[in-house]
């Protein structure tokens, strides 16, 4: 008879590496994990049953001990705060005061480490800097030479180094150690813990030339309990450690066969599994349940044909000309565009591949919420009073939230996996996702918002045409219903391309594109706007409260930004009227010698403010400026984003391979940082590379909620890329989903076994790179830090999921947006004005080796950018 699978219970305080670990845990010992939050989450342990709520604390604290004997043993997981507060640590404190009846052994990790040491007679205390995210070799008695003391799990584990995130450490009396005892007596029992054995240290260099003696690993002297202040799922964490693991499950194991304690498992478990159930297993029923109740929107654009055609893409073309010819009329778009895809554009190492062009937004379906709403609103475009125009609020209790919507929307027109391979996108969802919907996805409560703007907007695209930049081709590619109706649109879109084909021809633009080709300097001045950045002085006192709260172990880093506001008359969003053709280089030239005179003949009038530019002129002149591989121009509902961003959030394929891509540590090129090995010499340096690491562990943790244990890599760890106007450091982090039962199964019984590319998305935001480590108590900290502040757009995530299940997102960074009910009155020379309002958020992930004029100088960096095409620099004035 097949032996059951040990059963380990994993009590998680809310940190952003927990998933790790239990990956870890159940690939390394071959073991069950369950996990079970530390806040007393026995208040409804019987899925919210009103008579839990009435528990007493001792009634509770009973249900978890009867929970408690259903495992092998226990791991008291790692987290942000302090062990001296209760609530950091809630029921760990019940594990080491259990009685010897009901004691089973038991693991701390950092924190889980921390409140051992102090419920057995230490201090914890802040160290004298932090270590978060730094590599360390650890310190150990037997460093694989083969003795061992009874109950030491680092018998026979040779030398290794291990990642270290903390800034509060266990004294169980190390200080008071002379020098020359304390070579002997560091392995022994401490005046002022007698019970607790070290196992391990490290001593830490310091400024003053001392050395701080900090404690990495305990055993307790009679009880199975054991303690290890670094991080063993880190990536950075060297194989050679998971020895130790490994020998504490086996000390584990052992003292439960000596005392023979055998686990129960009966009854209803309050844990629950280490992965997250998928959005399809949580619908209240498919739509078969439905019957002829269907809503107008359930059997719309299902069972679609795609109908496509490739052609050559015409010689010189950019992407704007082939919007401006496909859709030239339209007050809606989205554009996801390759901008440095050309080599010409960039020395880039990473370019995009395709751009892809959404067309005829007006009359898509498309679905929208609102944060904290219980109802999302489906509804389709067309013009005002047309047939078309129709809207439905959806209950949401059905789908159990917005995503479960989405997934269910997505899963009815899912197409087979026979569709061409060669083009990303053929149909689908396109849209974005702000912040703040990030910040409800992991708990944070938004109260008191001043509006009602959608924080997800996806439009089902069927008319697209994608660039493939590497093949030189364009696919018009049309999601065609069973409608009779057939207007041949994806062969009258290959003729306007067609018409393009003029090897002569010079792209048109707007006047106000025009005079926006001409240098900063011979520009007209636009016409009243007002540009408000973050003060200097502001932004580095918020950078000092940052390492406040690092330093009291609230979080390991936390990724602070601020915005910048334009205010200025608005400007017709009606993409492309009254164009021209543009200047020759030779009238460019002349027109730039008479403004540069300032002319007076009868031909030259008097220079006068230049009408602002549209916000199509705004992403042509970025994109020139600043040519990025995931660069994107919306312009959906309410919201208008202008985007060149650098870093890609989250892809994956239809057979569920997911790869995320964060992006920390940044310098802007200059005369002397030039080239890719004068980067790296500036990036790979602690700071740095820990602020990378600390999102790459993070991202794990992400991937792992979904992908489940053992399914996550790491490729390209801290590697230095080129782009435009910056260097990056970035990694790599890919996961596998779990398969789909059969390939194009329809079935809807057997969805909840079904994970998707939406999953993941889901459970990563907001984008881990825009947010610090853990994520939940650090977006608490930061929306205190910033104030009531909404990032908004920026922040979030703009990207597709086509209907065969692929999918690419891109964090919004290097952006400008606003939205449309938006605006402030200012007193012009003709009386009150009214002015819409540009946002630019920028910022980097402050850490404790962080310097307040450092992460200024990084804000302002990522600020230019995209404050240029406003004919303005950053400078220290501000």
């Amino acid at each position: 008879m097949q032996q059951p699978r040990p059963r380990i219970l994993f009590l998680d305080a809310y940190d952003s590496f927990s998933n790790n670990i239990t990956s870890l845990l159940t690939t390394l010992l071959k073991a069950d994990v369950f996990v079970l939050p530390i806040d007393d989450p026995l208040i409804e342990g019987h899925h919210g049953s009103s008579s839990a709520a009435a528990l007493t604390p001792e009634e509770r604290q009973a249900r978890f001990i009867a929970e408690l004997r259903r495992y092998d043993a226990v791991v008291c997981g790692p987290g942000p705060g302090n062990p001296d507060n209760e609530a950091d640590v809630g029921l760990m404190r019940i594990v080491w005061q259990l009685a010897e009846s009901e004691m089973l052994p038991v693991l701390g990790v950092c924190l889980g480490f921390q409140s051992l040491v102090a419920a057995h007679g230490g201090q914890v205390g802040r160290l004298r800097r932090g270590l978060h995210g730094m590599v360390r070799e650890i310190d150990h008695l037997e460093k694989g030479n083969g003795e061992q003391r009874d109950g030491d799990i680092f018998g026979g584990v040779g030398t290794f180094k291990a990642t270290l995130y903390h800034s509060l450490c266990g004294h169980v009396g190390q200080d008071e150690v002379a020098e020359k005892e304390w070579e002997t007596a560091r392995w022994r029992p401490l005046g002022r813990c007698p019970d607790l054995v070290p196992l391990a240290w490290v001593e830490e260099e310091r400024e003053d030339g001392g050395k701080e003696r900090i404690l990495m690993a305990v055993q307790h002297r009679t009880k199975p309990f054991w303690g290890v202040q670094y991080h063993p799922e880190s990536v950075c964490t060297e194989d050679e450690g998971n020895k130790v693991i490994a020998n504490w499950f086996r000390e584990a194991r052992g003292w439960n066969e000596k005392k023979g304690r055998v686990p129960v498992v009966d009854g209803h478990a309050l844990a629950r599994a280490a992965t997250k159930p998928s959005l399809l297993s949580q619908l209240a029923g498919g739509p078969a349940d439905q019957g002829a109740s269907r809503r107008w929107w359930e059997t719309l654009e299902t069972n679609p044909t795609p109908n496509f055609l490739t052609v050559q893409l015409p010689p010189g073309l950019q992407v704007p000309d082939i919007v401006e010819a496909v859709d030239p009329t339209r007050s809606e778009r989205i554009i996801l565009d390759s901008a440095n895809a050309a080599p010409s554009t960039s020395r880039a190492d990473v370019r995009g591949r395709y751009s892809i062009i959404a067309v005829g937004l007006e009359e898509t379906l498309r679905i929208e919420y609102h944060t904290g709403d219980s109802y999302a609103t489906i509804k389709i475009g067309g013009l005002v009073g047309s047939p078309l125009t129709r809207s439905d609020k959806v209950p949401l209790d059905q789908y159990g939230d917005v995503w479960g919507l989405i997934a269910a929307f997505h899963e009815a027109r899912r197409l087979p996996a026979t569709e061409p391979s060669n083009t990303p996108f053929v149909g689908g969802f396109m849209g974005y996702i702000t912040y703040e919907q990030g910040l409800s996805d992991i708990g944070i409560s938004l109260d008191q918002r001043s509006h009602h703007r959608p924080d997800v907007a996806l439009a089902w695209v069927t008319k697209s045409v994608v660039v493939d930049h590497v093949q030189q081709v364009v696919h018009i590619q049309h999601l065609e219903s069973a409608s009779p109706e057939k207007d041949d649109w994806v062969g009258k879109t290959a003729d306007k391309l067609f018409a393009l084909r003029n090897p002569h021809r010079r792209p048109s633009v707007s006047a106000a594109e025009e005079a926006m080709q001409l240098p900063l300097k011979m520009r007209r001045p636009s016409l009243g706007a007002s540009i408000q950045p973050p003060q200097m002085k502001d932004y580095e006192a918020k950078v000092r409260i940052c390492q406040e709260y690092i330093a009291a172990g609230e979080s390991y880093e936390l990724c602070l930004t601020d915005q910048t506001t334009i205010a200025r008359p608005p400007s017709d969003n009606l993409s492309i009227t009254h164009s021209r053709p543009s200047l020759c280089k030779q009238q460019q030239q002349q027109q730039q010698q008479h403004q540069s005179q300032q002319c007076r003949c009868a031909s030259c009038p008097p220079l006068s403010p230049q009408p602002p530019a549209s916000s199509w002129a705004l992403f042509k002149r970025l994109r020139k400026l600043q040519p990025a591989p995931f660069a994107s121009y919306l312009r959906l509902g309410p919201a208008t984003l202008v985007s060149a961003s650098p870093e890609r959030f989250l892809t994956y394929d239809r057979r569920g391979r997911c790869s995320m891509r964060p992006m920390k540590g940044t310098v802007r090129k200059s005369e002397a940082v030039s080239t890719l090995a004068q980067a790296e010499r500036i990036l790979h340096v602690p700071k740095e590379e820990a602020e990378n690491l600390m999102i790459v562990d993070l991202v794990r943790h992400d991937l792992h909620a979904v992908c489940g244990a053992g399914n996550v890599v790491v490729s390209d760890l801290l590697k230095v890329e080129e782009y435009q106007s910056v260097f990056q450091m970035i990694t790599v982090v890919e996961g596998q989903l779990p398969p789909r039962r059969r390939e194009g199964e329809e079935g809807w019984q057997d969805k909840d076994k079904v994970y998707t590319g939406l999953d993941v998305l889901a459970a990563s935001l907001p984008p881990g790179s825009m947010t610090g480590a853990p994520k939940m108590r650090s977006c608490e900290i930061l929306r205190e830090i910033e104030g009531t502040k909404e990032r908004g757009l920026y922040s979030g995530v703009v990207g597709y999921m086509c209907a065969t299940g692929r999918g690419d997102w891109s964090v919004t960074i290097r952006s400008l947006f606003r939205w449309d009910d938006e605006q402030v009155a200012v007193n012009g020379d003709e009386g009150p004005e009214v002015r819409e309002v540009w946002r630019i958020g920028a910022g980097g992930a402050v850490t404790i080796l962080s310097t307040p004029e450092g992460e200024r100088e990084e804000m302002f960096t990522k600020l230019g950018g995209p404050l240029r095409i406003f004919g303005e620099e950053p400078t220290c004035r501000w």
